[in-house]
Parts: C-alpha cells; sequence; structure tokens
C-alpha cells in the first residue's frame, strides 16, 4: 500500500481527487493483480454474506451452544417495530443497534459471518452499513466502496497498532471496528477524506482503554451487546465528523495511543476471562455453570 498512516490516506485521497474506497480499490487491484471487476465482486460478495447474516439473525432466535445468547435482536427489533416513533435513541440508532445484534448471534450460534475486523466485532460494519442502506436507500454497491473505506482504515490500524483483543483488549476489536465503520459511513454520506479520517479518531478515542474481559472465555457475554452499542457510536462518531467536529488529537495518534494502552494493560483483562466482567460473582458462576455442564456431558 501507499499509505501507512491515516494521514497520508487522506492526502493521497486529496492529490488523486478520489474518496478512500477508491484509493484503496485501486491499491487492492495493484497489490492482488486482479481486475477492477473481480476485487468488486469479492468485496460485494462479502457485503451480502453480512446483509444474509442480519436477516438471519432477526427471522428466529440464534441460541448459543452454551444457552447464554441468542434472543436479544430480535427482542430489540420487535421493540423498535412496537415503538418506532418513541424509542430513545431513535429508529435508525435502534436500528443499527438490532442488525448488530443479530450478526454477532449468528456468529455466535456457529452461523456464517464475515470477520470485521474480527468475528468478535463482526456485527458493527453490518449493523451501521445495512441500517443506513435501508433508511437511505443506497446501492449494493455503494456500500460496497463504503466496505473499501472500511478496509482501508481498518489496514492502517492493524499494521500501527493491533485489532485482536489477546493483544490490546476489547479496544482493539470493538473499538476498531467502530472507528473503520464511522469512517466509512462519513464517505458514504458524501463526506470528505479529511472528514472520514476524524470520524474514525473520534470513534476510536471514544474506546481507548475497553478491556476484553469474556464470560466463561466465549465471545458472547458482554461482546454481543458492546457490537450493538459499537454500531450506534459509529453512527455518532459520522454524524459529528459531518457536522465539522474534528479530532483535537490526530487519528493516527489515537492508534499510537490504543497500542500503548493495549499493552499496558493487565493479562487478565486481555481475554483471558480473567478480569473484569469474566470475574465477577455471576461472571464466575456462569463459568462454572458450564464447566460442569460440559464435564456431564
Amino acid at each position: 500500500m501507499r499509505f501507512h498512516t491515516l494521514q497520508e490516506l487522506a492526502r493521497l485521497c486529496d492529490q488523486e481527487g478520489v474518496t478512500i474506497g477508491e484509493l484503496m480499490l485501486a491499491e487492492q487491484c495493484r497489490e492482488s493483480g486482479r481486475t477492477r471487476e473481480l476485487e468488486l465482486r469479492k468485496m460485494t460478495d462479502y457485503y451480502l454474506i453480512m446483509k444474509q447474516a442480519v436477516s438471519e439473525g432477526l427471522k428466529e432466535d440464534h441460541p448459543s451452544r452454551s444457552g447464554l445468547t441468542g434472543k436479544d435482536a430480535r427482542q430489540v427489533h420487535a421493540y423498535l417495530q412496537r415503538e418506532a416513533e418513541a424509542t430513545l435513541a431513535g429508529a435508525p440508532a435502534a436500528a443499527a443497534m438490532a442488525y448488530a445484534l443479530a450478526v454477532s448471534e449468528v456468529n455466535a450460534s456457529m452461523g456464517r459471518i464475515v470477520a470485521t475486523p474480527t468475528a468478535g466485532s463482526c456485527g458493527i460494519i453490518p449493523g451501521s452499513f445495512v441500517g443506513s442502506q435501508t433508511r437511505f436507500g443506497w446501492s449494493d454497491e455503494h456500500m460496497t466502496m463504503g466496505l473499501f473505506c472500511a478496509g482501508a482504515i481498518g489496514y492502517v490500524i492493524a499494521n500501527r497498532s493491533f485489532v485482536s483483543g489477546a493483544e490490546g483488549g476489547c479496544q482493539a476489536e470493538v473499538g476498531s471496528a467502530i472507528a473503520m465503520a464511522a469512517g466509512a459511513l462519513a464517505e458514504l454520506r458524501g463526506g470528505t477524506p479529511a472528514q472520514a479520517v476524524h470520524a474514525a479518531g473520534l470513534a476510536l478515542k471514544n474506546t481507548l482503554g475497553l478491556i476484553c474481559d469474556p464470560v466463561g472465555g466465549l465471545v458472547e457475554i458482554p461482546c454481543i451487546v458492546r457490537n450493538g452499542f459499537g454500531a450506534v457510536n459509529a453512527l455518532a462518531a459520522a454524524d459529528m465528523a459531518l457536522a465539522g467536529v474534528r479530532s483535537a488529537i490526530p487519528a493516527d495518534e489515537v492508534v499510537d495511543a490504543m497500542r500503548e494502552v493495549g499493552a499496558a494493560m493487565p493479562e487478565k483483562h486481555r481475554e483471558t476471562a480473567q478480569g473484569g466482567l469474566a470475574a465477577t460473582p455471576t461472571g464466575r458462576r456462569i463459568m462454572d455453570e458450564l464447566y460442569r455442564r460440559n464435564s456431564s456431558s
């Protein structure tokens, strides 16, 4: 890739008069040797898998093998259908939340999803994207270009910091996904490359320090609900950037701060199920019950 920072990414886009998505598509073609049409088709296929996961997650409950999760998406969606005009966060936010929960529950029930950037954060981009597509009537082609934009932001984050909860906590998984979604949504709404980068920075710094504390070592509690909240946060960060709010700390420095915070994070707060919510009395009770159930089966 010709860019290694978000600042370089925005500057290249301005120099060439293209969006982040268009630049990333060209870079991907150059690196892979494949044609634009093939790369577009591949990314469109990914987006269609995301949409299918949303649909599957809302069609019926998707209980996980542990039985701990699998009904929240449909509950939120039903609430939205009943109270569309009275939801506190507003219908668009509630829809994004329900869709994100749906994809995460499909993942927890061993269904088919796209890791964006990880399975633990797989609901945030689909939730915010599908919700926005439905609201604004955007085409699948438009959303596909949004995925290229999200991919460019994720590429920088992954190479400057990390996207793994085991390395940097949930800030690295959910935080990165929110940043990717926020930047892409800003661009999809017509924002400039600079605004997209500010959206990513605003989103990421709002999740600094978020630990990875999966109860029972499963990507279920609190992972799934964090995806729901993450989709809403992505919408908020994109709106802030489109309104002209700038990240006072440049986005690249936010990424670097995430790396520093993650490296300093105690091991028990990095996907070991030994700290945080996993270490609460209820978290330990759930873990013990799962252990006894698995031992007797």
